[in-house]
């Protein structure tokens, strides 16, 4: 008892509030922000979060916003404690393969030892379990392509979509032509004769072990793994759990999306939005 008592009023004073504040975001939850639009229609810009930082482990801890790790990364996987990576379906916050101070919230699409091909605006993941497991938990999603069993679109979260007015295949071949494509190019008979500017009909990807695949929900006007390639679990950060607040680009408030859990807002339509800059051609 004595000892709680002291651990209590260490807690009333001002450095045992730091001392606190600092390990529950060193450990446990970080403020985030949405600050593109690759996630829209599920989350939205200007919508504000917590992530919860135990659920893949707990991540070496850096200081926030200058993103410099407080201590060494003993394990060389990028978490003090590790623990099962995300799985697919999941929207993850990790740290960007290329810039690893900067944070990227998207959506896992395919784990360690998936093939992933993206075709005219479709996703197929052909899963390393095999065909009767896909056989058995995506009956009525399976296709044929190059003699082996695929899903496709497995995943039906209400804000997934396609920009219909997007022509994302010209941003691929931007990006095949200076060496920036993570997918390569192939041939699939299935898949007809669209051909694209690369000069195949599709393009695919194998994700390596403790690797994942990575995509926005607005997916074409998303930068994801398709150009960078897969995230390695060191760079696993969280996954966001509930808005505490959010505002649109003239700053009105988002009454309804306050204080709604993620898993909430992804599979229902009320809390789906349509709008926003959908005008800008960039990737997010």
């Amino acid at each position: 008892m004595e000892i709680l008592k002291k651990l209590y009023k260490f807690s009333q004073s001002w450095t045992g509030t730091v001392v606190i504040v600092l390990l529950v975001i060193f450990f446990f939850i970080q403020a985030f922000v949405i600050p593109s639009r690759s996630m829209k229609n599920t989350l939205l810009v200007g919508d504000f979060l917590f992530v919860k930082k135990f659920s893949y482990g707990i991540p070496t801890p850096h200081i926030p916003w200058l993103e410099i790790p407080v201590l060494p990364d003993f394990n060389k996987d990028g978490h003090l404690i590790k623990a099962q990576g995300p799985q697919r379906g999941d929207i993850v916050v990790f740290r960007n393969p290329r810039n690893e101070k900067q944070h990227f919230v998207k959506r896992c699409v395919g784990i360690g030892g998936d093939r992933i091909i993206y075709a005219n605006k479709t996703l197929y993941v052909r899963m390393h379990e095999g065909d009767d497991f896909m056989k058995e938990h995506y009956p009525n999603d399976l296709v044929i392509l190059g003699g082996q069993i695929y899903i496709k679109e497995p995943y039906k979260q209400k804000g997934i979509h396609y920009d219909p007015k997007k022509d994302i295949e010209s941003n691929i071949l931007r990006f095949l032509s200076i060496g920036d494509f993570a997918m390569s190019p192939t041939y699939i008979k299935e898949l007809g004769n669209h051909i694209g500017f690369s000069g195949r009909n599709a393009y695919v990807f194998d994700v390596p072990e403790n690797e994942y695949f990575m995509m926005g929900d607005n997916r074409d006007h998303s930068e994801d793994s398709r150009f960078w390639g897969s995230v390695p679990y060191r760079l696993i950060v969280g996954k966001p759990w509930f808005v505490y607040f959010s505002w649109d680009k003239d700053k009105n408030v988002r009454w309804e999306r306050i204080g709604r859990f993620v898993d909430t807002l992804e599979n229902d339509e009320q809390y789906i939005h349509d709008h926003d800059d959908d005008d800008e051609d960039k990737l997010s």
